[in-house]
């Protein structure tokens, strides 16, 4: 009896074992999928099992096939898009390096400076010294493709993505030059180029002019640089801070630049995160201080950044403001980056001026409104636009605007290239011995806006207004 009893007991104790092992499983399985849920919000969503089965149909059906990384950064750009949100994005891989270097004090690179017209590529400034003007490349030349891949739909973030990369490694670019029948291929090694945000100069009264182009790493240690540097002889006047077109940049060289110019304690700006869960306020952390006068100069392409320094000099440091309306962006994004180089960058707050004032899509209003001469915004031409006797529409009203302000006609805009126009630009090509078509090409184009430049560098409105000003205040 006692041995029955005993194996009876022993054959419920494995049973209670087995159930209580099983029972552990299920809870343990349940409290799994309970975590996941709560780490993972996304999966319990009833549209992610349409993501799931699409995902594994493509993988496991589609004719041509296809490369699950591929998908995956597809359904994040996909993500961001449809937040419609002009400022947030999903940088893949390449894209992804190329946007965080862009920020950081040097790149690996060939050195030139690289604008974007209507789908094409073209080289617009060229480093001193670097392997690009060593190698032979000019402004105005085309980039038609790098290292054997088309650029046609690429984009500028793909493109650097292609010409940067580790030291000492090649890139080979095909290049297509203003009035040169066929393309021609460069090979270039990379090297460390120095990203430089700011210049300066001393002007007329000892007044320092500061530029700032945007703001990456470096930039408040550049802008320290420039102030002692304009300082070394005698003491600055006044401080012409030059931030016209600048598109914004990183946050903390901001603060730190306003730091310098703005009383201690002043605020900077107020950051506001979502839903006012959180709001954080930055002050000036002023050690050394600042007793020359301040005028800042901005148009309606400053934004972001640039407008973050503007509103605080003008509200917390009595800056005067000179230019026009700036751009008008109050939202702040932060960007995580992946191990492969991609990048999410996600707006994730407001900023507030001093005063309490959110900017978006109105901008900082100046204080001296000043306008540039109205050739400053003609629409560009295109690479690759010809024109001659005959030919009419906007580009030919663009070009005979770009002679009449150089003084080559007196005709103003009539939209028909007639021989009055083509004798205006073949004057215009014998003053700058280029061949004398009186017709239309790039080099010419190149030559019209680079004249266009010295004559706005002379006839500056707005900076003239920020001398008078400044040497009122001095």
């Amino acid at each position: 009896m006692n041995d029955f009893t005993s194996a009876a007991a022993k054959k419920r104790f494995l049973t209670f074992c087995a159930l209580g092992a099983v029972l552990f499983t299920v809870v343990g399985f349940a409290l799994g999928l309970l975590w996941m849920g709560n780490r993972y919000p996304m999966l319990k969503e009833p549209a992610f099992q349409q993501f799931t089965v699409s995902y594994n149909k493509i993988i496991d059906d589609y004719l041509n096939g296809a490369e699950p990384k591929k998908l995956i950064n597809g359904a994040a750009e996909g993500m961001v898009a449809s937040l419609e949100d002009p400022y947030s994005r999903y940088l893949a891989e390449e894209k992804g390096n190329a946007y965080t270097e862009s920020y950081e004090g040097q790149i690996y690179g060939i050195g030139a400076e690289i604008r974007e017209e209507e789908g094409q590529f073209v080289i617009s400034g060229l480093t001193k010294g670097a392997p690009a003007e060593r190698g032979g490349l000019l402004p105005g030349d085309m980039i038609i493709s790098a290292d054997n891949q088309k650029l046609s739909g690429k984009t500028f973030e793909e493109l650097l993505g292609i010409i940067r990369g580790e030291e000492g490694t090649s890139v080979s670019l095909q290049i297509q030059r203003p009035n040169q029948t066929g393309p021609f291929t460069l090979t270039l090694k990379r090297e460390a180029i120095p990203i430089h945000t700011v210049t300066s100069e001393l002007l007329e009264g000892g007044i320092g002019h500061v530029t700032i182009s945007r703001f990456a790493e470096k930039t408040a240690d550049e802008f320290a640089a420039a102030l002692t540097e304009l300082q070394t002889e005698k003491p600055l006047k006044g401080l012409l801070l030059d931030m016209r077109s600048n598109p914004g940049g990183l946050l903390q060289p901001t603060i730190k630049i306003a730091s310098t110019l703005i009383p201690k304690d002043k605020v900077i700006l107020n950051v506001v995160y979502k839903n006012e869960r959180q709001t954080i306020t930055y002050k000036s952390k002023q050690e050394k201080e600042w007793t020359v006068p301040v005028a800042v100069l901005v148009n309606g392409q400053s934004a972001s950044a640039s407008e973050v320094l503007t509103a605080a000099l003008k509200e917390s440091a009595g800056a005067a403001v000179i230019g026009e309306k700036t751009y008008g962006k109050g939202v702040v994004q932060a960007f995580n980056q992946f191990k492969d180089g991609s990048v999410l960058s996600l707006t994730e707050a407001q900023w507030k001026t001093p005063g309490g004032t959110w900017i978006n899509k109105t901008g900082v209003s100046p204080d001296y409104v000043v306008a540039l001469p109205a050739y400053t915004q003609l629409r560009p031409l295109a690479i690759g636009t010809e024109m001659k006797v005959g030919s009419y529409g906007e580009d030919v009203k663009t070009l005979q605007l770009m002679l009449k302000e150089l003084g080559y006609t007196r005709t103003g805009q009539k939209g028909l290239f007639d021989k009055q126009t083509a004798e205006a630009l073949s004057k215009f090509q014998t003053a700058e011995k280029l061949e004398a078509t009186g017709s239309f090409n790039d080099k010419t184009g190149y030559q019209l806006l680079e004249r266009l430049r010295e004559k706005l560098g002379r006839e500056d409105s707005q900076l003239q207004k920020g001398i008078e000003v400044l040497k009122i205040r001095s």
